[in-house]
């Protein structure tokens, strides 16, 4: 296994990230993306970190990246919104895409991070064969309509510059994160990707509803749904090796 930190400048900001090949040659690439406030999987107990380790002892190469204000990537966290992390990620699948590694892509995304891919794959069909969400936060659009951001509630017919948040740090999400939620087109994007999809989602996560998962197994014309029994958001537990096996199985079988 190889590993190279990469940097990669979207509109004056540097994104860091990590590239893991395996040892021999491959044309297969995944691209892992994280949710929101967490970070690209820096230690051995997170999701992606854990995933990428696993696809690369099944000879896929991983490609794994800090959105803007996070992790070691730059900008303010306040500045984040859904629409510059897809930025983000399209410069990464510009990068990805100069790689030999890449003839095969695929994009896989945690929470927020698997709204960004499902959108991502909707922008750039052609070039990514196989979506795998996690998770994936699309409920942030109506929480976003209702006033609700991770417990914290707001008007959201007068939105304010600033939304502090309590997560084990004190952030603030900005008020640009918000309005662009309100009208985010999730699945509208999203669907315009008809290639497989596998969507993996817990019967225990209270921070997104299962509901989320099967609106897009519904608009997607290729998806299969996986209801993890006993699993929480972040697939603690048993259900982490559950969840990352599911991953690496589904893009096993596209070759």
């Amino acid at each position: 296994m190889k590993e190279q930190a990469i940097a990669i400048t979207r509109d004056q900001l540097t994104l860091r990230g990590t590239l893991t090949r395996p040892d021999a040659p491959t044309d297969r690439l995944a691209i892992l993306m994280h949710g929101f406030t967490s970070n690209r999987g820096m230690t051995p107990d997170q999701l992606l970190y854990q995933l990428s380790n696993q696809l690369v002892a099944h000879q896929i190469a991983t490609l794994r990246f800090d959105f803007n204000g996070h992790g070691q990537s730059d900008g303010r966290f306040q500045d984040m919104t859904v629409v510059n992390e897809i930025a983000d990620a399209e410069a990464i699948l510009r990068y990805a895409r100069h790689l030999p590694t890449s003839h095969h892509l695929y994009l896989m995304g945690h929470s927020q991070g698997g709204v960004v891919a499902s959108m991502l794959a909707g922008l750039y069909p052609e070039d990514v064969q196989h979506v795998v969400l996690m998770a994936p936060a699309a409920t942030l659009k109506t929480d976003a309509q209702r006033g609700v951001l991770q417990g914290v509630t707001y008007d959201p017919h007068h939105v304010p510059d600033t939304v502090p948040i309590t997560l084990g740090e004190h952030l603030a999400v900005g008020g640009a994160y918000i309005r662009s939620a309100q009208v985010l087109p999730i699945y509208e994007v999203a669907q315009r990707y008809t290639g497989p999809v596998t969507l993996l989602h817990g019967d225990q996560d209270q921070v997104v509803a299962l509901q989320a998962s099967e609106h897009y197994r519904d608009v997607y014309p290729n998806a299969t749904l996986h209801v993890l029994p006993g699993a929480d958001h972040g697939f603690h537990g048993a259900a982490r090796q559950m969840v990352i096996d599911l991953a690496v199985q589904a893009v096993m079988a596209e070759k």
